[in-house]
């Protein structure tokens, strides 16, 4: 993830695509918000125009990523390789 921000044009851009990745489709969502996602449909951006109105001054940014049990994880893995009905 990567977090750009425009003084300039106060634009705030949240990158979840991998570097390079193009947009194939832009989504409003709300007021000043829009979304992009590539061909499968991926979210790999979020765009923020007028981002000090929308957003106040100060941004501030937590992200907390736990990670599952190995158990967890070797089920999710078994479920996806199963044939679909």
């Amino acid at each position: 993830m990567k977090i750009e921000y425009d003084p300039l044009h106060d634009l705030l851009y949240i990158w979840l695509g991998a570097p390079g990745e193009k947009a194939a489709r832009t989504e409003w969502i709300a007021p000043g918000v829009h979304v992009d996602f590539n061909r499968e449909g991926r979210l790999i951006g979020i765009e923020v125009l007028d981002a000090s109105e929308q957003l106040g001054r100060t941004l501030s940014l937590e992200v907390s990523l736990t990670p599952l049990p190995a158990q967890t994880l070797a089920e999710r893995s078994e479920a996806s390789s199963e044939p679909k009905a």
